[in-house]
């Protein structure tokens, strides 16, 4: 090729992936992470530090997602703490609690190991009585005193960080128990940013934040006005929907030339949210040390992405964006005439599809009220089709999901 680029052909790339593992290529960025464990090089192999906004604290770039079953991954937990991923990201309902009870069985046999630990839970309640039953069990089933940042779940919209939970988050600040208060979203991230910004209490927030949103103009604002007010910034869902397809030939240059530069997509698509020093850690689900090594490597290797390769992923974004909700649900779901969580039910296909876990997937489903899964067949999406920014076909995807997540 005059460019001098290797070409990979569908059948050899599909070939390599299916030796290797979707998901847990380890190409040469891991390599040298391997070599350096076995040379007890351990300077190469610690993840780096960025500043949590202005709380003061430094957290790793790469934070464990607790969303898996940590108990039986006691060894796990281990490694990762030697590799420097010392922010845990867990919450009261993951797994049933057996997260946040896996990471006090840890902390129960190292002890010295929660002085290390940039510890982050979420609580689903809304009022303050509910807050502080469920912050208090946190502290008892994870076997600590403290908790460093405490999240609001899943918030759709700013109003929903009333006065209340100001006052709680000082009074449990005061108590020595809490030292950052905050929220998660994936629904509505822009509008949540931007107001968070204005509140001026809000010390973290982890948000849906990957390759295919980040660009945006308003996406922009919203990471920069929160910047400007001090708050820390935690992004998940980086995979933007999961790892490159191989359908065309556009999606076999993106992942081919990754594999040309020693990585995969998938590290690619964390590098993408790291070359941006505002975000200050990346939470990502890593449920085996295969996934920790890789994202590891990701996250100490100092190979940029090129221009061409930030433009393929940009590319590929608007390529295939009618297959990605971007979590802008006040537009589709305020078109409906009957209430559906289109955001919500569209996550759950996309841990039921993209990451392959079908029985989360479906014990999500199954939390939604009887009469709302009912409806999801019976609804008239057309108008919310039509407003969509991504132009997803809404209503195909939510009687899709009534018939597999059932």
């Amino acid at each position: 090729m005059s460019d001098g680029r290797v070409r990979c052909s569908r059948r050899e790339f599909l070939k390599t992936a299916g030796i290797l593992g979707a998901g847990s290529l380890l190409p040469a960025a891991a390599a040298r992470v391997v070599h350096a464990a076995q040379k007890g090089e351990k300077d190469l192999m610690v993840v780096p530090t960025r500043p949590f906004g202005k709380t003061g604290a430094n957290v790793s770039c790469l934070s464990l997602g607790g969303m898996f079953d940590i108990p039986s991954n006691q060894i796990l937990m281990h490694q990762a703490l030697q590799w420097g991923v010392t922010y845990w990201d867990t919450a009261d309902c993951y797994e049933g609690g057996n997260s946040e009870k896996g990471i006090g069985a840890f902390f129960t046999r190292n002890p010295e190991a929660r002085k290390k630990v940039f510890l982050v839970t979420k609580s689903d309640s809304r009022d303050p009585e509910g807050m502080t039953r469920l912050f208090n069990r946190s502290l008892e089933r994870m076997n600590t005193t403290s908790i460093d940042l405490y999240f609001i779940h899943g918030i759709s919209g700013i109003r929903e960080m009333n006065g209340e939970m100001k006052t709680w988050a000082e009074k449990m600040k005061s108590s020595g128990k809490l030292r950052f208060f905050g929220f998660s979203t994936h629904s509505n991230m822009e509008e949540c940013l931007l107001g968070a910004a204005k509140l001026g209490w809000i010390d973290g927030i982890m948000m849906t934040y990957n390759y295919r949103i980040m660009h945006t103009d308003k996406m922009k604002q919203a990471v920069d006005a929160c910047a400007a007010a001090g708050i820390g910034l935690t992004a998940m869902k980086t995979q933007g929907g999961g790892q490159v397809r191989t359908d065309s030939e556009a999606e076999l240059k993106l992942a081919g030339r990754f594999l040309q530069k020693g990585f995969t997509d998938r590290q690619a698509k964390l590098k993408a949210v790291w070359e941006n020093p505002r975000i200050a850690s990346i939470c990502s689900q890593m449920p085996n040390l295969t996934i920790v090594m890789a994202n590891v490597a990701a996250a100490v290797d100092k190979t940029s992405l090129s221009a061409e390769e930030k433009s393929l992923l940009e590319r590929y974004a608007c390529e295939t964006a009618s297959g990605y909700c971007a979590g802008c649900t006040r537009i589709c779901q305020a078109a409906l005439a009957a209430p559906v969580p289109v955001g919500d039910v569209m996550r759950y296909l996309m841990y039921y599809h993209d990451y392959g876990d079908r029985d989360r997937a479906r014990a999500l489903f199954a939390e939604l009220p009887a009469e709302t899964r009912d409806r999801l067949g019976q609804v008239d999406y057309s108008t919310a089709e039509e407003r969509c920014p991504q132009k997803i076909a809404i209503g195909r995807l939510m009687r899709e999901a009534g018939r597999i997540l059932a």
